[in-house]
């Protein structure tokens, strides 16, 4: 098998493949891409040991799953979560085809209903002394319908909720064009 940072045509969820169409996106501990199984379209995360020198990580697979059920006991809107494979550390879920936040407010289409609805969302999580992972691309846009698309999920910490931190990702502040303007310069430097 390939490394896991090098291009992938077919990953396997419990012995049964399904066709990558492309990478989706690398987080602090996983890999996501888009798959195909038969006619439908999943995301299949794979789970990555590189380190992270902000974020401290357990099980990363069992915290996925505690994660899911934590936020799906909550009320939280995100992806089922379809399948596990314990061996290869890989995850199918549900694919929510729209627009990440973070490519809504950097093409000025962000809608205030969409502040709307992570406020409802926080209105369910810090009751339960829950903080998710409040950053853009962890939101997607279905239908008008805002889901968080991670699992991640912590105890509550007023210093890492959506108005404390959260909402500095949610229009264009200064921190969100920093952020986009290092994540442009990365992408250029990797194709050089």
């Amino acid at each position: 098998m390939s490394r896991i940072d090098e291009p992938v045509e077919k990953l396997s969820v419990n012995g049964k493949e399904y066709n990558i169409i492309k990478l989706l996106g690398k987080g602090k501990g996983d890999y996501s891409y888009l798959a195909r199984g038969g006619e439908r379209q999943f995301v299949l995360k794979q789970i990555h040991h590189e380190p992270c020198d902000y974020y401290q990580f357990g099980d990363k697979i069992q915290s996925e799953i505690n994660d899911y059920n934590r936020l799906k006991k909550i009320g939280i809107r995100m992806p089922e979560l379809i399948e596990v494979d314990l061996q290869n550390e890989r995850l199918l879920k549900e694919y929510i085809n729209g627009d990440t936040i973070y490519d809504l407010v950097k093409s000025d289409k962000m809608k205030s209903k969409y502040l709307e609805q992570i406020k409802y969302m926080c209105s369910l999580l810090y009751p339960a002394n829950t903080n998710i992972d409040y950053f853009p691309t962890n939101f997607v846009v279905q239908d008008e319908t805002l889901y968080y698309i991670d699992y991640e999920c912590n105890d509550y910490m007023e210093e890492w909720n959506f108005e404390n931190w959260g909402i500095k990702y949610w229009s264009k502040t200064d921190e969100f064009l920093k952020h986009l303007a290092e994540t442009a310069k990365d992408t250029l430097v990797s194709q050089s």
